[in-house]
């Protein structure tokens, strides 16, 4: 991919976006950590959630599908028009 393109995907250079991220994945590790969270505890969360999916079966599909809907219903526009309004103008 040309440089032009990468920026486009990542919305901006992609050494400054996932400097970003790593930056602001420190501040939230600090915030939860003064919540009282540590990464194993939501490691565990996230294996009792995929038991229960397991254990649920088809029905957990659906439930999932839809609580992806709900949450895309409103995630989806939200991220194109702030692609759109971002977006670079004339070249």
């Amino acid at each position: 991919m040309a440089d032009g393109s990468m920026s486009r995907v990542f919305g901006g250079s992609p050494v400054a976006v996932i400097g970003r991220l790593i930056l602001l994945s420190i501040l939230v590790g600090v915030v939860l950590s003064a919540l009282g969270l540590d990464p194993f505890d939501i490691m565990r969360s996230l294996e009792r959630l995929i038991r229960s999916v397991w254990n649920m079966g088809f029905d957990a599909i659906r439930w999932i599908w839809r609580y992806f809907l709900l949450g895309a219903v409103i995630v989806i526009p939200i991220w194109i028009i702030m692609r759109l309004v971002n977006a670079p103008r004339g070249k």
